[in-house]
């Protein structure tokens, strides 16, 4: 789930704006709108996956696209659209990405072919990442500091965590009685509505910086990382030394090679590598991306087993989601105050076994499996401790940064989450895929998604022991190695 783009610098805003400013309200509504519309669309379209692969005619392994297609560039170019906010204007690029977003889910939901629909989701992730970071800094401008800015921020929050939750839902109402493609195309009349709202109610504030915008790092990420997706996918239908893996994924380490050597020497980076010196930065980010890549992939799956082997219709798949929905936002609401108690590092590593033994537990399921035995349980131990992880987590990784690399720092880890889900799920639809393969009708498919879950749990222990290895435990230890 997409927490919390860079915060940036606040602005003073003049007399005249001030004068022309709408109620506070109104501004709190039109930003909320465009950052749920952005994190609906990272769960949404789960429920929808069979509909689509059906209607589209995709592959068992090409499915996986329509997710990580959205993710990659989500995540690849999500800091970039924070320094252009800063740049160019909030309300600007709050515009420009809302256009870009509901003009791709246009596309996407009148797609015919299955690589227009991939091709949309890219367009949407990129309008995402550029939309996303400016909804929190347009509320940092337009609201004082004090409890009013908290308030504003902690419902921001809350909106974002409840897009998240409620996407599997959303997208079985509309896939059960409209189409698959209304998942996309629902986000074309509320996004015309936000944009109205945007232009007539949203002020103008940049941060005036002379700070350069790093497109060449925000491609290379970008491309790298889909290389290196895209390599691992061809595996499993070619083989790892087949040329149509080693290319691709040779390739996407050269580019993310050329990526570090850009950030090593660019005036502006992307990604400060030097912030990789602080002991807390550093830890905390590889044990991000090690429990997105296991927790990201979980309703992937569940979806493609509720629907694929126990036959629920979309609508009952999204309702079979509500409690892992309210265990990922109860863990997210309780872990600050079990952080006071715990410890962020005990509390890290404590949810992260707690979502492990869930994903061992439902890596077990079989053809023959019921709602209350095989979904339910691992399914709210999972998302619990997904919920109890991240927040942790990404403190620890804020807490030894100078203050005035908070924001940046903060978008890191979400790049870091993101990105370990998209390559996680490569990986564990090809671990799936090689599995079914094997075997015959509802129990092949079963067992390849048991298997998924299973190696998910091994990738998370490797976060668990990362954790427990390098985290720091208290604050005077950050930034220590």
């Amino acid at each position: 789930m997409v927490r919390m783009p860079p915060i940036a610098t606040p602005t003073t805003l003049s007399g005249t704006e001030r004068r022309t400013a709408a109620p506070p309200w109104l501004v709190m509504l039109v930003v909320c709108a465009g950052q749920f519309l952005v994190v609906l669309d990272v769960s949404v379209v789960n429920v929808a996956l069979p509909a689509m692969r059906t209607g589209l005619g995709l592959s068992e392994l090409g499915l996986q696209w329509i997710v990580n297609a959205y993710v990659i560039t989500f995540a690849g170019f999500m800091l970039l659209g924070g320094r252009a906010a800063d740049l160019f204007g909030r309300k600007r690029i709050f515009v420009v990405g809302l256009m870009l977003f509901t003009i791709a889910s246009l596309a996407g939901g009148l797609a015919q072919q299955p690589w227009q629909l991939i091709a949309a989701r890219t367009i949407q992730g990129v309008g995402a990442a550029v939309l996303s970071p400016a909804t929190l800094t347009i509320l940092t401008t337009s609201f004082p500091t004090g409890p009013a800015r908290t308030k504003a921020i902690a419902t921001w929050t809350a909106v974002g965590a409840g897009g998240g939750a409620v996407g599997g839902l959303v997208g079985g109402v509309l896939t059960e009685y409209l189409s698959w493609r209304w998942v996309l195309l629902i986000n074309v009349p509320v996004g015309a509505l936000v944009l109205v709202g945007a232009v007539v109610w949203l002020i103008e504030s940049r941060q005036g910086s002379g700070r350069r915008l790093d497109v060449p790092g925000a491609v290379l990420a970008t491309g790298g990382l889909g290389l290196v997706a895209y390599g691992i996918v061809q595996t499993e239908t070619d083989g790892w030394v087949s040329a149509s893996a080693l290319l691709p994924l040779a390739a996407g380490l050269v580019v993310i090679g050329a990526f570090i050597a850009v950030e090593a020497r660019a005036k502006a980076p992307l990604m400060p590598l030097g912030l990789f010196r602080l002991r807390s930065v550093s830890s905390a980010n590889a044990a991000m991306v090690l429990s997105g890549a296991a927790m990201f992939s979980m309703w992937y799956f569940l979806s493609l087993y509720t629907q694929n082997v126990l036959a629920y219709t979309p609508l009952e798949a999204g309702l079979s989601f509500i409690p892992h929905s309210l265990s990922i936002v109860l863990g997210s609401k309780i872990a600050p105050r079990l952080m006071n108690r715990l410890g962020a590092k005990s509390l890290a590593v404590t949810g992260a076994v707690i979502s492990a033994s869930g994903m061992v537990w439902q890596g077990t399921m079989d053809a023959n499996g019921t709602y209350l035995g095989t979904i339910l349980g691992p399914g709210i131990l999972m998302a619990l401790g997904a919920g109890l992880t991240a927040t942790p987590v990404a403190s620890i990784a804020t807490s030894g940064a100078d203050p005035a690399d908070q924001g940046l720092v903060s978008g890191l880890i979400n790049t870091s989450r993101q990105m370990g889900g998209a390559l996680g799920l490569s990986v564990l639809s090809t671990v799936a895929a090689s599995r079914i393969a094997g075997g015959h009708g509802g129990a092949g498919l079963a067992d390849g998604y048991g298997l998924a879950f299973q190696v998910g749990s091994v990738v998370l222990l490797g976060s668990i022991a990362l954790m427990v290895l390098a985290l720091p435990r208290r604050r005077a230890d950050v930034g220590h190695g």
